[in-house]
């Protein structure tokens, strides 16, 4: 069963496992252990990773990258109207009013959903997993931003169980860090003592992320969450890149941003340039050849201007730190540690305005990259059954404040409850009670849709179904349980209604009634959270007895963003379809490679190494081979069906494959043909010595000694007759025998000779005598000079006197 934590990231993407020595980041097949969140697509296959990030540049239209936060969101959305100027493929309206993608596929034009998107790089990511653990991947836990939203979780959602995943949890990425930095922490306060409070700080390429956990012995508590959704590591990219533009336009009269992938490679240089500002603060040059209109272009930069141009960008980063703290009401004094993790937080302005902030130094304990990856990891290895984890409770918190609203029974107005404040603690149910006639609808949304990134504050409607009134005309009281979820994610789980049924048996027992709070108006809806008040009514003497009953009634759900079941089995299908035609792609050109690679090496060794093993003639003719096939690959073979592949190497190992093999006969054969003459001349010396009468061997059998020199003299003859008529033979003839064939021989001779002559010496034990706890029992024994000894010191003479294992004293004579 596969331990697998993922962690989907804006730019790039991390893999953690669980084995059994921990937790540990896997890499991909460029042994790299970042995958660029980029999916290519082109005329036969798409690719996914640090390949399609090669094809960035020269296929830009077709290249996608930073889509994850299109998840859940309308094309109409400011957001993505706004980021669609910005990006080099196109956004296209699905119909079901969602993002879509435009790229040419296979030759035709294709609309892919973003969840489609996410699910090709699931797709590479649970492949990389199952080619690193060697076995399939099933169950997995995910990260997201704490700033997601119900809709943009459930996309999220979707798009693993598109290809196959099975989400154990979403993870939100500050709790996964926290997880990750507490449960190796040796020396946190007992669950009876002040916990240490530790701000997680999280600067990834796209958003900032801080968290305020408090930490016992065994658990963690996030206490609140505060964010900035655009503001990332892209932004001061985006600042870096504005200025170079400018000062091109000045300097060399050209435009960057009319040509997309000049803009390309321009942002690609500055992200490089700024990462070289983190750990220099000298002038930085930046050169680029044949940017545009063949011109090549030039410029530098040194830390304090870059700090200069972002000046702006570094004052945001303390509002989401105010915010947290006045969230959780913690002071600075109060927070034991600051970790920081992301890749913006090594920019070292950022990491000033932190450790100012907090009036504290910042804390590097954990890996910046992979700490979110391997903190899913271990959820995943929590929840799985197939390890056994330290006790460690994690406890999440609602990032922002849930309310539901309904209508009453008999009146126009509306009643709201908030049902989740902000930084509640979750996963969390609650029980809801309300008095109804009949079904009803409940609306829940975000209570503050200002500080909720994201333009829609609905959540969804709820209709709860088939409620009735009680028999006797009263309204009937009906259950709902709400729940903030593993996942993040606000439902209603389930509803029932309680009935009032008579019963004729008097069986003495108590029947425990619910009653209204006298000063709670019945029909108004909703009685206290989950402590309903309950009195004990003794039946009275000649009243039937009244039996309660809970009834399970359906909760019909219309959630403001979800796949519906037709859309996403079509998904899955195209994705398997394209799965399956990325294998054949891959097939054919490895059919491809493999003729290209046997062209080369027969080429350079066929005047090298394998020179000596074909005769002129057939040189002559390989030769001519190899050059029509290696002009064919490049001409007309360009672009041919697998099978096309396979008849061409299969013409080139015809004439090959004898060459190859007398190379490697020549090299083996007299290593092997030594293996054999030395055992030959081991088990012959081991006969002579049998003649010889030497004591070693006097415990073996004539006969079976016999079977040793027959088998030696027919496998020496042997030998010398293969050896005599090898030595025959030119170099490019094929051999008298083989490699395999010697080592069937080696073989052979070993399982003639080899039980005979380890025949063990048959061991002449001493009578047995019993032991006592204190020593062998031995009351009189005479010595084998005649002498008497008394008790347990009777001489060790010509043998070794030992305890066997039954206690008993044996004796091995000499």
């Amino acid at each position: 069963m596969s331990v697998v934590g993922l962690d989907v990231g804006s730019q790039s993407c991390y893999i953690a496992v669980a084995r059994a020595g921990g937790i540990e980041t896997i890499a991909n097949e460029f042994s790299d252990r970042c995958t660029p969140s980029v999916i290519s697509f082109g005329p036969k296959n798409r690719t996914i990773g640090v390949a399609a990030k090669n094809q960035q540049i020269t296929h830009a239209n077709n290249t996608v990258s930073s889509f994850k936060r299109f998840h859940g969101r309308a094309f109409n959305d400011p957001f993505i109207q706004k980021e669609k100027e910005n990006l080099s493929y196109d956004l296209v309206p699905m119909k079901n009013g969602g993002v879509g993608i435009k790229v040419m596929y296979m030759d035709e034009e294709h609309f892919f959903s973003v969840e489609q998107i996410t699910a090709m790089l699931l797709t590479k990511l649970k492949e990389t997993a199952e080619n690193n653990l060697k076995k399939p991947v099933t169950d997995c836990v995910i990260s997201v931003p704490s700033f997601f939203t119900d809709a943009e979780r459930r996309s999220v959602l979707d798009a693993a169980q598109i290809v196959g995943l099975n989400c154990l949890r979403l993870m939100n990425d500050m709790t996964a860090v926290a997880l990750n930095y507490g449960i190796y922490k040796q020396d946190l306060p007992n669950a009876d003592e002040k916990p240490r409070v530790v701000v997680f700080v999280d600067m990834g390429h796209s958003s900032f992320q801080v968290s305020a956990c408090a930490f016992n012995k065994g658990k963690l508590k996030v206490l609140g969450t505060a964010f900035d959704p655009f503001l990332g590591g892209k932004n001061f990219d985006e600042k870096i890149v504005e200025h170079f533009c400018a000062e091109f336009k000045t300097k060399y009269k050209l435009d960057a941003k009319s040509k997309i992938r000049a803009l390309l490679r321009l942002h690609q240089e500055c992200e490089k340039l700024k990462k070289l500002m983190s750990s220099n603060s000298t002038d930085l040059p930046l050169n680029i050849e044949c940017f545009m209109n063949d011109k090549d272009v030039s410029g530098k930069m040194n830390r304090s201007q870059f700090e200069e141009l972002c000046a702006e960008l570094l004052q945001k980063i303390e509002v989401p730190l105010h915010s947290l703290m006045e969230q959780t009401h913690l002071k600075a004094e109060d927070v034991s540690a600051i970790e920081i993790v992301g890749g913006a937080t090594r920019i070292p302005a950022v990491k000033e305005r932190i450790a100012k902030f907090f009036g504290k130094d910042v804390s590097t304990t954990l890996n910046a990259d992979e700490a979110v990856a391997r903190g899913c990891a271990l959820q995943c290895a929590i929840l799985s059954p197939a390890f056994k984890v330290r006790e460690f409770s994690v406890t999440d918190a609602v990032p922002f404040p849930i309310s539901l609203v309904w209508n009453h029974d008999s009146e126009e107005t509306e009643g709201v409850h908030e049902v989740f404040s902000r930084n509640h603690a979750a996963p969390f149910s609650k029980v809801l009670t309300f008095l109804r006639r009949g079904p009803f609808e409940l609306e829940a949304f975000y209570s503050d849709p200002q500080g909720v990134p994201y333009p829609e504050a609905k959540i969804g409607r709820f209709v709860v179904q088939n409620v009735s009134a009680q028999k006797d005309g009263e309204k009937s009281r009906v259950k709902v349980k709400v729940r903030v979820n593993t996942h993040g994610i606000f439902t209603i789980s389930t509803a029932s209604m309680v009935e009032k049924v008579p019963t004729e048996e008097e069986d003495g027992a108590s029947v425990d009634a619910d009653t209204d709070c006298p000063n709670q108006r019945p029909a108004e809806g909703l009685d206290a959270d989950a402590n309903e008040k309950k009195v004990d009514q003794p039946p009275e003497a000649k009243k039937p007895k009244i039996k309660v009953v809970n009834v399970e009634l359906p909760v019909e759900a219309n959630l403001v963003w979800q796949l519906g079941r037709d859309l996403l089995n079509m998904y899955i299908e195209t994705e398997g379809k394209m799965i399956m035609q990325d294998k054949l792609e891959k097939e054919r050109n490895d059919a491809k490679n493999a003729v290209e690679e046997c062209v080369y090496e027969f080429r350079d060794k066929l005047c090298g190494p394998y020179e000596k093993f074909i005769c002129e003639q057939e040189h002559e003719k390989f030769l001519r081979l190899l050059t029509e096939t290696e002009d064919w690959l490049y001409e007309e073979g360009e672009d041919q069906a697998k099978q096309a592949y396979i008849d061409k190497l299969e013409e080139l190992m015809k004439m090959g494959a004898p060459v190859k093999v007398r190379f490697q006969e020549a090299e083996e054969r007299p290593r092997v043909l030594e293996e054999l003459g030395q055992r030959l001349q081991h088990y012959a010396k081991i006969a002579a010595d049998f003649r010889g009468k030497d004591e070693k061997y006097n415990h073996i059998d004539e006969s079976e000694m016999k079977k040793v020199e027959k088998s030696v003299n027919e496998v020496m003859e042997w030998m010398n007759n293969v050896m005599n008529a090898q030595a025959k033979r030119s170099l490019d003839q094929d051999p008298v025998v083989r490699t395999q064939e010697i080592r069937a021989k080696v073989k052979e001779l070993n399982n003639v000779c080899e039980p005979v002559v380890t025949q063990p010496k048959p061991k002449i034990e001493s009578p047995k005598l019993e032991r006592t706890p204190n020593g062998p029992n031995i009351d009189k024994k005479e010595d084998f000079e005649g002498k008497t000894h008394v008790g347990a010191e009777a001489p060790q003479q010509n043998g070794d006197c030992h305890p066997n294992e039954k206690g008993s004293v044996s004796m091995d004579l000499h």
